[in-house]
This record gives structure tokens, sequence and C-alpha cells, in this order.
């Protein structure tokens, strides 16, 4: 099998109305950098866009060290099912920090505990639709 190294694999999330929101908060809590932000107004077909659309964002992109996440507000767009960005870190605290923070005005799935192959898990729908786990992987658990 050839190698090729020249793929990256990111991950593409619509928002309904909520994209710049999310991905200031993500920004500012998580330590993501924005690196692309752009509306439906920007666009050259912008005169085909309906005015309450106008300044929703049509592309956007925020990185996390070598991980992206891109996302646009999409009429209509349904929460994340069936799919996760999962967070990993290096001390429970930090996941019962992270946990506190998306939860907040979102849903849990299964509450922040110890698991047989984490020190902390937890999973969750934050605020912006967007579906989380958060993990505090433990590799000398007994």
């Amino acid at each position: 099998m050839k190698e090729n190294n020249s793929i990256k694999l990111d991950t593409y999330i619509n928002y309904n109305g909520n994209c710049k929101e999310a991905f200031q908060f993500y920004e500012k809590h998580l330590g993501g950098k924005i690196t692309m932000m752009q509306t439906f107004n920007q666009s050259p077909q912008h005169t085909n866009v309906p005015p309450d659309w106008k300044n929703s964002i049509m592309h956007a992109r925020i990185e996390f060290g070598n991980s992206v996440i891109m996302g646009a507000d999409i009429p209509n767009a349904e929460p994340m099912r069936s799919a996760y960005l999962t967070l990993r870190v290096n001390s429970d605290a930090e996941a019962e920090r992270i946990y506190s923070l998306l939860t907040d005005g979102g849903q849990i799935f299964m509450k922040m505990e110890k698991a047989f192959f984490a020190s902390r898990f937890g999973m969750l729908r934050d605020k912006f639709g967007t579906s989380w786990m958060i993990l505090n992987e433990n590799q000398n658990m007994e």
C-alpha cells in the first residue's frame, strides 16, 4: 500500500446560526486558534443570500495543535449525532474543568467519572450542538 503524506483528516461541523459564537467560545476556553472566518456576505454570491443569513458564517476554521475543525452555519442544521469530538487531556482536573465548561447549557450523555480505560471520562453535547468526549487516559490504572 502506497503511503500518501498529503492527506489530512479534519472535521467539519454544521451549525444552526451559532458557528461564530461556538468557535469564539472554543478559542477562548479550549485554547484553539481561529485561522479563518468568513460570512455569507463576504462571498461573491452575497446578493443571493437571504438578509437574515448575510452575517452568518459561510466557512470557519479553528486549529488545536495539529487538529483542525471547520464549520459553517447551515439553515435547519441539527446537532451532531453518533460522532464525537474527543478531547484527551493530561489531568483529572483539566478533564473536570472542560467537562464543567462544556456541559453548562448543554446535555450530559455520560457524567464525568472513572472508567476502566480512563481516570476520567464523560460524554456530552454542548450548547452549540457539538458532541464531545472528554477523557484522561491513565496508562497505569489497575
